[in-house]
């Protein structure tokens, strides 16, 4: 049984059956983590400029049971502001830097959480990221699904390199033994 619990939180038109998430959830399984991957409802609706009320309203009542670690994607990291109110250890995948709805509460959490991001990402800025936090990931030119052009190997190890991150990072913030080595 899972003694820790993490919620996957995707993007708008990456949820969590892409690869990133696939991935990353079994490495949490793997960590001892139960995962609840969420689906947005309703997306249709969704106004931009209301994302970031609209995220919060789904997913406080997810956090709302109990959480010990939020990976978000994209459209998911509006939930900044929750992760920092709740002191919660966040991993935010592709973040939406360039909206103070996502950047200002990093500014203000004093839980960790990693950074993942691309060169190639309109919404990605390295520079921010590595002044918010010592934990980033910067894949050199990917996109905003952290694939990279050229031969399909070089996402894939981006994936591996993402992964490994992801689970170093789960590893540290709570002390978490795998699965395997229990």
């Amino acid at each position: 049984m899972a003694d820790r619990r993490a919620v996957l939180a995707p993007g708008r038109g990456y949820d969590t059956r892409g690869p990133l998430f696939v991935y990353l959830g079994e490495a949490l399984r793997r960590l001892g983590f139960e995962v609840h991957e969420v689906t947005w409802q309703r997306l249709d609706e969704l106004r931009p400029d209301a994302a970031p009320g609209w995220v919060a309203a789904q997913l406080a009542p997810v956090l709302d049971s109990g959480v010990d670690l939020l990976v978000g994607k994209s459209l998911g990291s509006f939930a900044t502001p929750l992760a920092a109110e709740r002191g919660i250890p966040a991993v935010w995948l592709t973040p939406l830097l360039h909206e103070p709805a996502v950047r200002d509460p990093l500014g203000r959490t004093t839980s960790p959480f990693l950074l993942v991001g691309g060169t190639g990402d309109a919404s990605w800025d390295g520079a921010v990221a590595r002044r918010l936090s010592p934990h980033v990931v910067e894949v050199a030119g990917a996109d905003h699904s952290l694939m990279v052009p050229g031969p399909l190997a070089g996402s894939a190890e981006a994936l591996g390199r993402v992964c490994t991150a992801v689970e170093e990072f789960a590893r540290d913030i709570g002390g978490v033994t795998p699965v395997s080595a229990r």
